[in-house]
Parts: structure tokens; C-alpha cells; sequence
């Protein structure tokens, strides 16, 4: 861009030279003209002022370089910066067709920069499981006891255990109720299951902000977010890892004796339909008899 500023200030000042042999004015007089044609100049090169002082900004606060992966929703950009102009901003999309963004347009509007995630070194994976709210229930020593082969959390039932087990006697707590003192559950316990297999997989980056947390219960369950980075930022082995991971905590979520939430489907409601046919002549026996 900056070279063609310098190009055109030189034709500027070639055409100035040029004027001023062909007509024998001087230069002098030439500017003492422009000063009456200078409002119509600056509408002419609006786009290209505009383009300069744009291009100035970008440069100076480094805010894109070619290279970057920048999203701007506005203009139907999601891609890569191949060019920088002194006008234009050409972006290739990942669907391959090139987007035409005026520079000024990152200076007046927003947009997203990834070289932020590129350069971390990690990217970021916030992702949900939806549980059923009915799945979700108390341990029993039982479960507990079941719940110990699963290598991953043996230890900290075993640690977890003895510490509830201390507070229930030192209060006095009747278990013969269930909900009475302190108490496993299987949603807890699962939750530091994904906490233990994070920790345990070699994708995951263990130097960036990695929790498992319960989001506000909706209409679709109890949502359950994984909040890690992984150790690479290339998009496809990026996709694989949070694949595998959510692959394996769907079916992990079996082991806990928790439901994954799930909206029924035709089929589903035409089960219940025919299983509800079938118990009518049943019903229908019962009534009569």
C-alpha cells in the first residue's frame, strides 16, 4: 500500500512538471489553481485518502498481516488475508472464493483476528453434553463400591469417601435416608471422571485454562461444558481431538448411569404410539370385566 502511495504522489508530481513545460507556467502557479480545484480532488480520492489513513492504522497498531485468519460477517469474510492494498483487502474464504474488503472497512468496523489462537499455540474447545435432570440421584455405598473399578476415579472415591464418611459420624447423620449428611453423586462423580480423562490425554493443553462445569438447567437437561484448549491449532486436527473426546465421555456417561438428553424423534413418538395401541384391548378387557 505504501508503494502505492509512492506511485501516485510521483505521477502527481510528473503531471505537475509536465503541466508546467507544456503551458510555460510555473509550479507555483499551477498550486494556486489546485487551491480552488482541491474540494473537488478530495471527492475524487476520497477512497484512496481513506485508504492511506487506513492502511497507516492497520500498519502502525499491526492489526492485520497477510496470513491472518480474520472473520468480518459484515462483508462474508471467513479466511485467510492473501492481499493488502492500498484500497482492498483480499480475502480467501475456506470455500475458496476471495472476499474484496475496502481497508478503511478495518478501521470503522469490527472484526475477528485468530492469530491471537495461532500463535497461543492452543485453541480453545467449549463444548456441551446435555443430561437428563431425572438420570441424576444419590449413590448408595453399593454404587459407590461399583464405581471404584473405574480406574480413573478409584482414587478420589477412595480419598472422597473417607473424608464423607469422618463428617457423617462426627454430626451424627442418619443414613438410613439417603439424602441425610454428605453424599456421592452421579453427576459429581462423572464430572471428575471428564476432569481425570482430560488431565490423562496427551491432546489436551495442561498449561491453559482447562475446567468441567454444570451450566444453568433448561428445557434440554442439564448441560455439562468441557472448557479446554488442545495442543494444536490446524482446524481438521483440531475437529479430530474434540471428536474423540466427546465420542468418549457420550458413552462414559452410561457407566455413571446417566442419560444423555435427546428431543424424540418420529420414530420414537411412533413407539409410544403402538406400544399404547397394543395395551388397549388389554385396558379395554380390564374395563369390562
Amino acid at each position: 500500500s505504501y508503494l502505492q502511495v509512492i506511485n501516485i504522489i510521483l505521477f502527481f508530481i510528473a503531471g505537475i512538471l509536465i503541466f508546467s513545460q507544456i503551458t510555460g507556467k510555473s509550479v507555483w502557479a499551477f498550486f494556486t489553481a489546485m487551491g480552488a480545484l482541491s474540494a473537488i480532488l478530495l471527492l475524487v480520492f476520497k477512497d484512496t485518502i481513506m485508504g492511506f489513513v487506513a492502511s497507516i492504522q492497520v500498519t502502525t497498531n499491526d492489526m492485520v498481516r497477510i496470513g491472518d485468519w480474520i472473520e468480518m460477517p459484515k462483508y462474508g469474510a471467513d479466511g485467510d488475508v492473501i492481499a493488502i492494498t492500498l484500497n482492498t483487502v483480499k480475502v480467501q474464504n475456506f470455500d475458496k472464493t476471495i472476499i474484496t474488503i475496502p481497508t478503511y472497512a478495518l478501521i470503522a468496523d469490527s472484526f475477528k483476528n485468530w492469530r491471537g489462537m495461532q500463535e497461543s499455540g492452543g485453541r480453545r474447545m467449549k463444548r456441551s453434553i446435555c443430561l437428563k435432570i431425572s438420570s441424576v440421584r444419590f449413590l448408595t455405598d453399593e454404587d459407590v463400591e461399583r464405581y471404584k473399578k473405574i480406574s480413573l476415579v478409584e482414587e478420589y472415591l477412595t480419598k472422597r469417601k473417607a473424608d464423607i464418611d469422618a463428617f457423617n459420624r462426627s454430626t451424627g447423620a442418619d443414613k438410613s435416608v439417603l439424602i441425610n449428611g454428605r453424599n456421592f453423586t452421579n453427576i459429581g462423580v462423572f464430572r471428575q471422571y471428564i476432569v481425570a480423562y482430560l488431565n490423562s490425554n496427551d491432546d489436551v493443553h495442561k498449561d491453559m485454562t482447562m475446567m468441567v462445569r454444570q451450566l444453568a438447567p433448561a428445557e434440554t437437561g442439564l448441560p455439562m461444558e468441557i472448557y479446554a484448549f488442545t495442543k494444536t491449532v490446524e482446524w481438521g486436527a483440531y475437529e479430530s481431538v474434540m471428536a474423540d473426546i466427546f465420542d468418549h465421555i457420550m458413552v462414559a456417561a452410561t457407566y455413571f448411569d446417566l442419560e444423555i438428553f435427546e428431543t424424540p424423534t418420529g420414530g420414537d413418538i411412533r413407539r409410544m404410539g403402538a406400544a399404547g395401541q397394543a395395551l388397549l384391548p388389554q385396558h379395554n378387557q380390564e374395563a369390562s370385566e
